[in-house]
Protein backbone atom coordinates (compact mmCIF):
# COMPACT_ATOMS: atom_id res chain seq x y z
CA UNK A 1 0.00 0.00 0.00
CA UNK A 2 1.39 3.51 -0.88
CA UNK A 3 2.21 6.14 1.52
CA UNK A 4 -0.11 8.43 1.27
CA UNK A 5 1.67 12.32 0.30
CA UNK A 6 3.74 14.44 3.10
CA UNK A 7 1.66 17.38 3.62
CA UNK A 8 4.53 19.54 4.03
CA UNK A 9 3.46 23.03 2.93
CA UNK A 10 -0.42 22.54 4.94
CA UNK A 11 1.88 21.68 8.07
CA UNK A 12 4.71 23.87 7.76
CA UNK A 13 1.71 26.53 7.25
CA UNK A 14 0.65 25.80 10.94
CA UNK A 15 4.06 26.01 12.39
CA UNK A 16 4.52 29.23 10.67
CA UNK A 17 1.19 31.04 12.45
CA UNK A 18 1.44 29.15 15.76
CA UNK A 19 5.49 30.80 16.32
CA UNK A 20 4.79 33.70 14.95
CA UNK A 21 2.10 34.09 17.47
CA UNK A 22 4.73 33.22 20.18
CA UNK A 23 6.79 35.76 18.46
CA UNK A 24 4.53 38.55 19.13
CA UNK A 25 3.69 37.36 22.50
CA UNK A 26 6.54 36.03 24.35
CA UNK A 27 9.13 39.27 23.67
CA UNK A 28 6.77 41.79 23.76
CA UNK A 29 4.28 40.68 26.42
CA UNK A 30 6.01 41.43 29.61
CA UNK A 31 6.66 44.88 28.24
CA UNK A 32 2.60 45.46 27.01
CA UNK A 33 2.35 44.21 30.65
CA UNK A 34 4.53 46.98 32.16
CA UNK A 35 3.22 49.96 29.62
CA UNK A 36 0.08 49.09 31.95
CA UNK A 37 1.66 50.06 35.55
CA UNK A 38 2.06 46.44 36.38
CA UNK A 39 5.42 45.43 38.13
CA UNK A 40 7.76 42.88 38.05
CA UNK A 41 5.82 40.42 40.49
CA UNK A 42 2.40 40.51 38.67
CA UNK A 43 4.19 40.51 35.33
CA UNK A 44 6.12 37.64 36.87
CA UNK A 45 2.14 36.27 37.75
CA UNK A 46 0.52 36.93 34.65
CA UNK A 47 3.09 35.31 32.28
CA UNK A 48 3.56 32.10 34.48
CA UNK A 49 -0.90 31.94 33.97
CA UNK A 50 0.28 31.21 29.86
CA UNK A 51 2.29 28.46 31.18
CA UNK A 52 0.23 27.10 34.11
CA UNK A 53 -2.71 26.08 31.50
CA UNK A 54 -0.26 23.43 29.65
CA UNK A 55 0.29 21.71 33.19
CA UNK A 56 -2.94 20.38 32.60
CA UNK A 57 -4.45 21.25 29.22
CA UNK A 58 -2.48 19.49 26.80
CA UNK A 59 -2.84 16.22 28.72
CA UNK A 60 -6.90 16.67 28.43
CA UNK A 61 -6.90 17.57 24.83
CA UNK A 62 -5.11 14.97 23.79
CA UNK A 63 -6.54 12.26 26.06
CA UNK A 64 -9.92 13.01 23.68
CA UNK A 65 -7.66 13.03 20.65
CA UNK A 66 -5.75 9.55 21.30
CA UNK A 67 -9.26 8.20 22.37
CA UNK A 68 -11.52 9.89 19.81
CA UNK A 69 -8.58 9.12 16.39
CA UNK A 70 -9.48 12.92 15.46
CA UNK A 71 -6.34 15.06 16.35
CA UNK A 72 -7.08 17.55 13.62
CA UNK A 73 -10.64 17.96 14.64
CA UNK A 74 -9.77 19.15 18.14
CA UNK A 75 -6.69 21.36 17.02
CA UNK A 76 -9.12 23.24 15.12
CA UNK A 77 -11.59 23.30 18.17
CA UNK A 78 -8.93 24.51 19.90
CA UNK A 79 -7.64 27.15 18.11
CA UNK A 80 -11.03 28.45 17.42
CA UNK A 81 -11.62 28.83 21.02
CA UNK A 82 -8.76 30.60 21.85
CA UNK A 83 -9.52 33.29 19.21
CA UNK A 84 -12.59 33.90 20.55
CA UNK A 85 -11.08 34.04 24.32
CA UNK A 86 -8.52 36.05 23.66
CA UNK A 87 -11.08 38.98 21.81
CA UNK A 88 -11.78 39.52 25.98
CA UNK A 89 -8.29 40.83 26.21
CA UNK A 90 -9.64 44.35 24.57
CA UNK A 91 -12.07 44.49 27.77
CA UNK A 92 -11.07 46.09 31.15
CA UNK A 93 -7.63 45.95 31.57
CA UNK A 94 -7.27 44.76 35.90
CA UNK A 95 -4.86 42.10 36.74
CA UNK A 96 -7.83 39.68 37.65
CA UNK A 97 -9.44 40.08 34.24
CA UNK A 98 -6.16 39.79 32.62
CA UNK A 99 -5.44 36.54 34.74
CA UNK A 100 -9.05 35.23 33.57
CA UNK A 101 -8.51 35.81 29.60
CA UNK A 102 -4.99 34.73 29.45
CA UNK A 103 -5.99 31.56 31.72
CA UNK A 104 -9.10 31.21 29.08
CA UNK A 105 -7.48 31.68 26.20
CA UNK A 106 -3.94 29.67 27.14
CA UNK A 107 -6.52 26.65 27.95
CA UNK A 108 -7.20 26.22 24.13
CA UNK A 109 -3.88 27.58 22.66
CA UNK A 110 -1.77 25.55 24.69
CA UNK A 111 -3.74 22.45 23.56
CA UNK A 112 -2.66 22.77 19.73
CA UNK A 113 0.77 22.64 19.81
CA UNK A 114 1.23 18.99 21.62
CA UNK A 115 -1.44 17.04 19.66
CA UNK A 116 -0.46 18.71 16.49
CA UNK A 117 3.83 17.62 17.18
CA UNK A 118 2.28 14.12 17.30
CA UNK A 119 0.10 14.81 13.77
CA UNK A 120 3.41 15.82 11.97
CA UNK A 121 5.49 12.88 13.48
CA UNK A 122 2.42 10.53 12.54
CA UNK A 123 2.44 12.07 8.65
CA UNK A 124 5.93 11.49 8.62
CA UNK A 125 6.06 7.63 9.50
CA UNK A 126 9.31 6.37 9.61
CA UNK A 127 10.72 9.58 8.22
CA UNK A 128 11.10 11.60 11.82
CA UNK A 129 14.41 12.38 10.66
CA UNK A 130 12.55 15.19 8.26
CA UNK A 131 10.79 16.85 11.53
CA UNK A 132 13.37 19.43 11.25
CA UNK A 133 12.84 20.52 7.38
CA UNK A 134 8.94 20.98 8.70
CA UNK A 135 9.90 22.38 12.34
CA UNK A 136 12.06 24.98 10.66
CA UNK A 137 8.60 27.07 9.34
CA UNK A 138 7.98 27.83 12.84
CA UNK A 139 11.06 29.29 13.65
CA UNK A 140 11.10 31.35 10.65
CA UNK A 141 7.64 32.30 11.85
CA UNK A 142 8.92 33.39 14.86
CA UNK A 143 11.50 35.80 13.15
CA UNK A 144 9.31 37.50 10.95
CA UNK A 145 7.36 38.32 13.88
CA UNK A 146 9.40 39.23 16.22
CA UNK A 147 11.68 41.00 14.22
CA UNK A 148 8.84 43.26 12.44
CA UNK A 149 7.11 44.04 15.03
CA UNK A 150 10.37 45.25 17.19
CA UNK A 151 10.30 48.04 14.21
CA UNK A 152 6.66 48.91 14.57
CA UNK A 153 7.31 49.42 17.93
CA UNK A 154 10.34 51.74 17.80
CA UNK A 155 7.14 54.04 16.18
CA UNK A 156 3.71 52.82 17.33
CA UNK A 157 2.51 52.19 20.87
CA UNK A 158 2.41 49.03 22.58
CA UNK A 159 -1.27 49.18 22.63
CA UNK A 160 -1.18 47.56 18.82
CA UNK A 161 -0.01 44.25 19.96
CA UNK A 162 -3.05 42.80 21.16
CA UNK A 163 -4.49 43.77 17.81
CA UNK A 164 -1.43 41.91 16.16
CA UNK A 165 -1.86 39.23 18.34
CA UNK A 166 -6.00 38.65 17.14
CA UNK A 167 -4.94 38.83 13.43
CA UNK A 168 -2.18 36.04 13.96
CA UNK A 169 -4.39 33.66 15.95
CA UNK A 170 -6.87 34.00 13.06
CA UNK A 171 -4.49 32.88 10.43
CA UNK A 172 -3.63 29.85 12.95
CA UNK A 173 -7.39 28.80 12.80
CA UNK A 174 -7.73 29.30 9.71
CA UNK A 175 -4.45 27.02 8.23
CA UNK A 176 -5.69 24.18 11.09
CA UNK A 177 -8.36 23.42 8.84
CA UNK A 178 -5.85 22.58 6.25
CA UNK A 179 -4.02 19.95 7.62
CA UNK A 180 -5.81 16.19 7.04
CA UNK A 181 -5.18 14.18 9.87
CA UNK A 182 -2.88 11.36 10.70
CA UNK A 183 -3.43 7.85 11.88
CA UNK A 184 -0.77 6.86 14.59
CA UNK A 185 1.87 4.22 13.63
CA UNK A 186 0.76 0.92 14.71
CA UNK A 187 2.88 -0.85 17.67
CA UNK A 188 3.17 -4.00 19.41
CA UNK A 189 3.40 -2.02 22.90
CA UNK A 190 0.80 -0.12 22.50
CA UNK A 191 -1.02 -2.44 25.21
CA UNK A 192 0.76 -0.80 28.03
CA UNK A 193 -0.40 1.73 30.06
CA UNK A 194 0.89 5.19 30.33
CA UNK A 195 1.35 4.51 34.01
CA UNK A 196 3.98 1.84 33.44
CA UNK A 197 5.49 3.82 30.92
CA UNK A 198 6.03 6.33 33.38
CA UNK A 199 7.49 4.35 36.05
CA UNK A 200 10.28 3.68 33.70
CA UNK A 201 13.22 5.58 35.36
CA UNK A 202 14.01 6.51 32.23
CA UNK A 203 11.08 8.15 31.26
CA UNK A 204 10.71 9.98 34.75
CA UNK A 205 14.34 11.40 34.58
CA UNK A 206 14.00 12.48 31.16
CA UNK A 207 10.46 14.39 31.88
CA UNK A 208 12.92 15.74 35.22
CA UNK A 209 15.46 17.08 32.60
CA UNK A 210 12.32 18.61 30.51
CA UNK A 211 11.30 20.45 33.86
CA UNK A 212 14.38 21.81 34.87
CA UNK A 213 15.37 22.66 31.08
CA UNK A 214 12.40 25.48 30.99
CA UNK A 215 12.39 26.05 34.44
CA UNK A 216 16.12 27.67 33.71
CA UNK A 217 14.09 29.85 30.99
CA UNK A 218 11.84 31.73 33.30
CA UNK A 219 13.99 34.98 33.56
CA UNK A 220 14.35 34.94 29.97
CA UNK A 221 10.98 34.32 28.71
CA UNK A 222 9.40 36.90 31.67
CA UNK A 223 12.37 39.46 31.66
CA UNK A 224 14.48 39.36 28.83
CA UNK A 225 12.95 42.45 26.79
CA UNK A 226 12.65 44.10 30.08
CA UNK A 227 16.01 44.13 31.15
CA UNK A 228 17.21 45.00 27.58
CA UNK A 229 14.95 47.63 27.86
CA UNK A 230 16.45 49.12 31.21
CA UNK A 231 20.02 48.69 29.72
CA UNK A 232 19.09 51.08 26.79
CA UNK A 233 18.23 48.72 24.07
CA UNK A 234 15.72 49.74 21.84
CA UNK A 235 12.99 47.81 20.50
CA UNK A 236 14.16 46.74 17.10
CA UNK A 237 17.32 45.73 18.89
CA UNK A 238 15.62 43.49 21.24
CA UNK A 239 13.58 42.83 18.36
CA UNK A 240 16.74 41.36 16.49
CA UNK A 241 18.16 39.84 19.42
CA UNK A 242 15.24 37.56 19.44
CA UNK A 243 15.60 37.33 15.61
CA UNK A 244 19.35 36.06 16.04
CA UNK A 245 18.64 33.43 18.54
CA UNK A 246 15.76 31.65 16.72
CA UNK A 247 17.80 32.13 13.32
CA UNK A 248 20.60 30.18 15.00
CA UNK A 249 18.06 27.56 16.47
CA UNK A 250 17.06 26.93 12.49
CA UNK A 251 20.82 26.37 12.38
CA UNK A 252 20.59 23.43 14.49
CA UNK A 253 17.44 22.12 13.09
CA UNK A 254 19.10 21.53 9.64
CA UNK A 255 21.80 20.08 11.15
CA UNK A 256 20.18 17.72 13.51
CA UNK A 257 19.57 14.90 10.71
CA UNK A 258 23.82 14.95 11.03
CA UNK A 259 24.02 15.57 14.15
CA UNK A 260 21.67 12.59 16.02
CA UNK A 261 23.21 9.67 14.19
CA UNK A 262 26.64 10.91 15.01
CA UNK A 263 26.34 11.95 18.43
CA UNK A 264 23.49 9.91 20.10
CA UNK A 265 20.57 11.53 21.67
CA UNK A 266 22.57 11.33 25.17
CA UNK A 267 25.34 13.40 24.26
CA UNK A 268 23.53 16.32 22.63
CA UNK A 269 21.17 16.57 25.50
CA UNK A 270 23.89 17.40 27.76
CA UNK A 271 25.69 19.56 25.78
CA UNK A 272 22.71 20.98 24.71
CA UNK A 273 22.06 22.00 28.86
CA UNK A 274 25.48 22.59 29.65
CA UNK A 275 25.52 25.62 27.09
CA UNK A 276 22.24 26.83 28.63
CA UNK A 277 23.54 27.55 31.63
CA UNK A 278 27.01 29.32 29.54
CA UNK A 279 24.14 31.28 28.00
CA UNK A 280 22.48 32.27 31.32
CA UNK A 281 25.66 33.31 32.83
CA UNK A 282 26.71 35.55 29.94
CA UNK A 283 23.30 37.38 30.23
CA UNK A 284 23.47 37.74 33.73
CA UNK A 285 26.91 39.48 33.87
CA UNK A 286 27.65 40.63 30.55
CA UNK A 287 24.26 42.76 29.40
CA UNK A 288 26.12 45.75 28.40
CA UNK A 289 28.32 44.12 25.99
CA UNK A 290 26.49 44.05 22.72
CA UNK A 291 28.91 41.78 21.43
CA UNK A 292 28.35 39.34 24.38
CA UNK A 293 24.96 39.36 24.42
CA UNK A 294 24.93 38.37 20.52
CA UNK A 295 26.99 35.14 21.36
CA UNK A 296 24.79 34.70 24.16
CA UNK A 297 21.72 34.79 21.77
CA UNK A 298 23.44 32.41 19.19
CA UNK A 299 23.81 29.87 22.39
CA UNK A 300 19.51 29.77 21.95
CA UNK A 301 20.87 26.87 19.47
CA UNK A 302 21.54 24.55 22.02
CA UNK A 303 19.00 26.17 24.86
CA UNK A 304 16.45 25.43 22.68
CA UNK A 305 16.99 24.09 18.99
CA UNK A 306 19.24 21.52 20.12
CA UNK A 307 17.35 20.43 23.47
CA UNK A 308 13.81 20.64 21.84
CA UNK A 309 14.76 18.41 18.67
CA UNK A 310 16.44 15.70 20.99
CA UNK A 311 13.56 15.89 23.37
CA UNK A 312 11.17 15.69 20.70
CA UNK A 313 12.51 12.76 19.25
CA UNK A 314 13.29 10.61 22.28
CA UNK A 315 9.41 11.46 23.86
CA UNK A 316 8.66 10.12 20.62
CA UNK A 317 10.60 6.88 20.70
CA UNK A 318 9.55 6.35 24.64
CA UNK A 319 5.32 6.85 24.48
CA UNK A 320 4.93 4.99 21.37
CA UNK A 321 1.23 3.91 19.40
CA UNK A 322 -1.72 5.68 20.87
CA UNK A 323 0.58 7.07 24.06
CA UNK A 324 2.53 9.53 21.23
CA UNK A 325 -0.33 12.37 21.06
CA UNK A 326 0.09 11.70 25.21
CA UNK A 327 3.49 11.66 25.53
CA UNK A 328 4.19 14.99 23.70
CA UNK A 329 1.52 16.43 25.98
CA UNK A 330 3.40 15.31 28.63
CA UNK A 331 6.77 16.45 27.38
CA UNK A 332 4.34 20.16 27.28
CA UNK A 333 2.75 19.86 30.67
CA UNK A 334 6.00 19.29 32.23
CA UNK A 335 8.55 21.51 31.27
CA UNK A 336 6.92 24.51 29.24
CA UNK A 337 3.73 24.46 31.41
CA UNK A 338 5.01 23.08 34.98
CA UNK A 339 8.81 24.56 34.62
CA UNK A 340 8.02 27.45 32.40
CA UNK A 341 5.28 28.39 35.06
CA UNK A 342 7.52 27.92 38.23
CA UNK A 343 10.33 30.01 36.40
CA UNK A 344 8.06 32.76 35.37
CA UNK A 345 6.99 32.80 38.99
CA UNK A 346 9.93 32.95 41.23
CA UNK A 347 11.84 35.21 38.66
CA UNK A 348 8.97 37.76 38.85
CA UNK A 349 9.12 37.10 42.83
CA UNK A 350 12.61 37.63 42.69
CA UNK A 351 12.94 40.63 40.18
CA UNK A 352 12.43 43.67 41.90
CA UNK A 353 14.32 42.53 44.98
CA UNK A 354 16.97 41.38 43.83
CA UNK A 355 19.41 41.66 40.85
CA UNK A 356 19.08 40.25 37.68
CA UNK A 357 22.69 39.05 37.72
CA UNK A 358 21.32 36.66 40.95
CA UNK A 359 18.50 35.14 39.21
CA UNK A 360 20.02 34.61 36.18
CA UNK A 361 22.76 32.89 37.79
CA UNK A 362 20.05 30.90 39.44
CA UNK A 363 18.97 29.61 35.99
CA UNK A 364 22.43 28.76 35.59
CA UNK A 365 22.65 26.32 38.15
CA UNK A 366 19.31 24.77 37.41
CA UNK A 367 19.99 24.00 33.97
CA UNK A 368 23.62 22.48 35.15
CA UNK A 369 21.46 20.38 37.75
CA UNK A 370 19.55 18.97 34.16
CA UNK A 371 23.08 18.20 32.45
CA UNK A 372 24.20 15.99 35.35
CA UNK A 373 20.45 14.53 35.41
CA UNK A 374 20.81 13.84 31.67
CA UNK A 375 24.40 12.50 32.28
CA UNK A 376 23.38 10.14 34.85
CA UNK A 377 19.76 8.56 33.92
CA UNK A 378 18.79 9.87 30.42
CA UNK A 379 20.65 6.76 28.72
CA UNK A 380 18.44 6.42 25.93
CA UNK A 381 20.59 6.87 22.85
CA UNK A 382 20.90 3.48 21.61
CA UNK A 383 17.11 2.41 22.63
Amino acid sequence: MQKPALPYWRLSTFYLFYFASLGALVPYWGLYLQSLGFDGRAIGELMAILMVSKIIAPYIWSWIADHTGKGMMIIRLASVCALIAFVGIFWALTFWWLALVMMLFSFFWNATLPQFEAITLNHLGKDTHQYSGIRLWGSLGFILSVASLGQVLDQQSLAILPIVLLMIFSFIALSSFTVPDAQAQPHHETQVSIFQLLKQPVVLALLAVCFLAQLSHGPYYTFYSIYLKENAYSSSTIGSLWALGVLAEIGVFFLMVKLMPRFGAHKLLITALLLTSLRWLLIGHFVSSLSIILFAQLLHAASFGLYHAVAIDLIHRLFKGRYQGRGQALYSSVSFGAGGALGSYLSGLFWDQNSATLVFNMAALVALLGAFISWRYVKVAEM
